[in-house]
């Protein structure tokens, strides 16, 4: 099947009437295929159109709503039990939680004890480490373990 002058003028006025290329190709017959009128089209540089199927599924789009956002409340301030240490002066029983910038004078540890198995204090554990529903506020005692071994007697026997 060829493309006649005939043939490409019917093909042009069907296109701007708005038919489908499908529509377009059964009545041009001859065998000719929904992709042949299509490439044809593009070819001949006819305006491109919106699918017939994507004009059919065009929704109203519903108004936007203006919802006023809340700022986040502020990071609850946690009193320092511990005595404040610097890192030199951290030993292992000891409670990791930074205090301040450590790129600024005047940064520390808490120092306190800690909880057996863990490397904060209570307080600071309980900031730490939250349940994943954050309905509930977790107690020292659900971070209970046995004692983590004494890495010092660990330290002897490799050097032993």
């Amino acid at each position: 099947m060829s493309w006649t002058d005939e043939r490409v003028a019917l093909l042009k006025k069907l296109w701007v009437e708005g038919k489908s290329a499908a529509e377009i190709a059964k009545m041009l017959g001859g065998g000719l295929t929904r992709n042949a009128v299509i490439g044809k089209a593009h070819r001949l540089k006819l305006s491109n159109r919106v699918s017939p199927i994507q004009q059919n599924n065009k929704k109203p789009q519903a108004p936007i709503k203006v919802v006023d956002v809340k700022k986040p409340a502020a990071a609850k301030t946690i009193k320092n039990r511990g005595s404040g240490v610097q890192m030199v002066q951290l030993r292992e029983r000891m409670c990791r939680w930074p205090h301040g910038d450590p790129k600024e004078p005047g940064f520390y540890f808490c120092g306190d004890e800690i909880v057996p198995g863990l490397p904060y204090c209570d307080e600071h554990a309980k900031v730490a480490y939250q349940a994943p529903s954050r309905s509930r506020i977790l107690a020292a005692e659900d971070f209970e373990r046995e004692p983590r071994p004494d890495y010092e007697d660990d330290l002897k026997e490799a050097a032993g």
